[in-house]
């Protein structure tokens, strides 16, 4: 083989590396975990265990809950975001609600009336795990953007 023709297959396999090696991770067959989506939005405070007895009550099941906050500065709309438990797998979904730069909200159990504070997944019975679970928060894509968890794993 001549030396112009061996330079020539060197350049080609060369050039094939640095494709391969450019190519997205799917692309070549590998199988790669989606990165969490960036967000100033991270959950917060948990009170899994309401305070006193835990005897079903609208107090008792207020007296757990889970604070989502932007920790930007500029406002993020929590519509169709959702907050799960991992024990129980119950699910609530953020309706219109627009949090502020540093603005926080706190999620309760129990029933009541909605503010920009405070709001509420008006269940009868307990959605978080004293023990041991994990929040998880999803957006309106359904992208993971934060998770919380306690107790041991």
């Amino acid at each position: 083989m001549s030396r112009s023709v061996r330079l020539a297959a060197v350049a080609l396999g060369s050039a094939a590396l640095a494709v391969t090696a450019a190519l997205p991770a799917a692309a070549t067959g590998a199988h790669t975990l989606p990165a969490p989506h960036r967000s100033p939005v991270v959950i917060g405070a948990v009170q899994a265990d309401s305070p006193g007895r835990d005897d079903g009550s609208n107090r008792s099941l207020n007296g757990e809950w889970v604070t989502v906050k932007n920790t930007g500065h500029r406002p993020v709309n929590l519509k169709g975001w959702t907050l799960t438990s991992r024990s129980t797998h119950k699910t609530y979904r953020f309706n219109n609600l627009r949090l502020n730069g540093r603005q926080e909200v706190r999620v309760h159990t129990g029933h009541g009336r909605d503010t920009w504070r405070d709001v509420y997944q008006d269940r009868r019975n307990y959605v978080w795990d004293n023990r041991r679970d994990t929040a998880t928060l999803r957006n309106d894509h359904r992208h993971l953007v934060d998770t919380k968890h306690w107790g041991r794993r």
